[in-house]
């Protein structure tokens, strides 16, 4: 079976302020999107499924499902604070729903085949589609906890504009992934976090205790993109009901259940093994709203140079 891929599309992005995933960036208006399913599309994935927010399903089918009738199927399904378990409900005061991997379970009954989850809002690049499809596509049939991650090279995924989120990894001598910590402050920057966007200065992250702590450039990190088989959802659901039952995640409100949250316990338990798949692809998004017009122009060179087409779909 062809692989799928799983765009997560269900977020605001509240520091860009805006819909991003809806914001036209190629040069007739096309998505950061629509360059990731051009890529998997020629990297051989066969369907693509969105989660997103019922609220904004018309806009989603008018502006983007249309254009890709002909090209690939595609399916959407719906993340809500309310879908959980049954016997759990929403915890009074909570308006936010339950982070990436809530956001992945949303698809359970829709993906029977080896998939690749990632955001919407990254723009991942050409060989990043083609080791993570390579991988699925490869996977005996019916196999089970065994799955991957395309490592990005810390120093490919830097924006100028702020602090980024990353899942830094760490990996063994066979190449599985041992440990993804996500830490929500990177740049580049002086020792005492000053001089924050400075090309000369070293990569870092501010850890649990305030200080900042320095990253090789090469050093992998998740940039939300895995890869799964299907069995991925089971253990998703039985954590999940684990996660509820946590009454620290019940009283901190903006609690939430991060893939790495989800991957980090198969590990510890020995229950699933990841493939750490090293990409050359340099990252670039509209992390915030300063990144844009370097996107833009960015995806204008790409497009000068004959790497895609003016028109994708």
């Amino acid at each position: 079976m062809k692989p799928t891929l799983l765009l997560l599309a269900a977020g605001m992005g509240s520091r860009y302020g805006g819909l991003k995933q809806l914001d036209g960036v190629g040069p007739n208006g096309e998505t950061i999107m629509d360059y990731s399913i051009y890529d998997a599309i020629q990297a051989g994935f066969g369907k693509i499924v969105f989660v997103i927010r019922k609220d904004f399903e018309e806009q989603f089918r008018t502006q983007i499902l249309s254009k890709y009738e002909g090209h690939i199927p595609a399916e959407l399904v719906f993340q809500s604070l309310d879908a959980l378990p049954e016997g759990f409900s929403v915890p009074e005061g909570r308006q936010k729903p339950w982070g990436t991997n809530h956001a992945v379970l949303m698809a359970k009954d829709v993906i029977h085949e080896p998939f690749c989850v990632i955001n919407c809002d990254d723009f991942y690049n050409r060989d990043c589609f083609r080791v993570i499809g390579k991988f699925l596509s490869e996977l005996p049939e019916g196999a089970q906890n065994n799955y991957a991650m395309v490592g990005f090279r810390v120093g490919n995924t830097i924006s100028e504009n702020g602090t980024v989120a990353r899942g830094v990894c760490s990996k063994d001598a066979n190449g599985h992934l041992t440990t993804v910590v996500e830490r929500t402050e990177i740049v580049r920057c002086a020792e005492d976090g000053s001089q924050q966007g400075d090309a000369a200065q070293p990569i870092r992250f501010k850890d649990e205790e305030g200080r900042w702590i320095e990253l090789d450039a090469n050093t992998p990190v998740s940039m939300n993109v895995w890869g799964f088989t299907p069995d991925y959802f089971d253990h998703s659901e039985a954590y999940f009901r684990e996660f509820l039952s946590n009454p620290k995640n019940i009283e901190n409100l903006k609690a939430e259940f991060f893939i790495p949250l989800m991957v980090n316990k198969l590990i510890n338990d020995g229950t699933s093994t990841v493939s750490v798949l090293d990409t050359t692809s340099k990252w670039f998004g509209v992390t915030y709203a300063a990144d844009r017009p370097d996107t833009v122009a960015r995806i204008q060179q790409l497009v000068d140079e004959g790497v895609y087409p003016k028109t994708l779909f």
